[in-house]
């Protein structure tokens, strides 16, 4: 009896240690304001703006702030639990700055704050510097929204002007990021003031090439068509066979397609050479190519 009793409280134990073992499931988080269009800060990253859905937060100690133009920052350390949570947020209005006393000087011109990129398109493994000019105190906040990890904005850093209120920061984000479109968002730490400009990323995908015909008669038409899914605007086409096409001959450059994808009739000319071709297809600036073959004079 005393040996059952025993196993018994030994198997309790074991049960015990892998229930309390298990990984904390994630939080979400409801937030609303008052007033509501408050832009919402989850540890110093943009989430949106009130009201909000936030799901997938790790349990435990966060940075919570919420941020709108004409009120005080509210900004507080929450702890998430398990589940959902609801955090309400009633913000106060900044208070209007007193008419200055006449003293015959002329008053103070208001903060700016500009911002542009080194790269309109950037290939991937580049870097690319963001530059302004910020006129008032403390730092200029840089936010950078895309797409993947910077779908809902990333704080890349807080840069403090130098001389003649100029500012520089140099983004290097590696050969992992996404392609498309990205902007940068300078602003002061209010946020009161912003500017932003959009970039380009090219990289990272594929180009491809599909001939309609696989055989195709001398003077007849070919189409010759595919997807590029590196972000670039154009893909170019150069053709290899026999003879003068021996060192390839371009075809022209075409444009991608909102859906990613183009298109390109050819028609081949009566006194081209029998033989084999290969036609390349590459996205401008050629980070990614593509190919395919086709015959040109045999008997289909």
């Amino acid at each position: 009896m005393i040996r059952k009793i025993l196993i018994l409280i030994f198997v309790s134990i074991l049960l015990a240690g892998c229930i309390t073992g298990q990984p904390a499931e994630k939080g979400t988080l409801q937030l609303t304001s008052s007033p509501a269009g408050a832009e919402i800060y989850l540890d110093n990253q943009y989430r949106g703006s009130t009201p909000g859905t936030i799901p997938g937060i790790e349990p435990g100690n966060h940075t919570l702030e919420y941020r709108l133009t004409g009120y005080e920052n509210r900004k507080d350390i929450i702890t998430v639990a398990s589940g959902t949570s609801n955090y309400f947020a009633a913000l106060s209005a900044r208070p209007v700055s007193q008419q200055p006393v006449d003293t015959g000087q002329t008053a103070a011109a208001p903060a700016t704050v500009t911002v542009r990129a080194s790269r309109e398109r950037m290939i991937v493994g580049d870097t690319n510097t963001f530059s302004g000019i910020y006129t008032g105190t403390g730092s200029v906040v840089l936010t950078l929204l895309g797409p993947g990890y910077y779908a809902n904005g990333i704080v890349l850093d807080q840069v403090k002007p130098g001389a003649a209120s100029a500012w520089s920061f140099t983004w290097n984000p590696g050969t992992k990021i996404q392609s498309g479109t990205y902007t940068i968002v300078a602003s002061d730490a209010g946020p009161t003031i912003s500017d932003r400009v959009s970039f380009t990323v090219i990289g990272n995908g594929e180009v491809t090439v599909i001939p309609s015909r696989y055989a195709v008669p001398k003077g007849e038409t070919i189409t010759l068509s595919g997807r590029c899914t590196t972000g670039a605007p154009n893909v170019e086409l150069v053709l290899f066979g026999p003879e003068r096409y021996a060192g390839g001959i371009s075809l022209g450059t075409f444009s991608v397609m909102a859906d990613q994808t183009w298109s390109y009739r050819y028609t081949t000319e009566s006194a081209m050479p029998t033989g084999i071709y290969t036609v390349y297809a590459s996205d401008v600036p050629k980070t990614a190519s593509g190919s395919s073959q086709f015959t040109i004079g045999y008997a289909s």
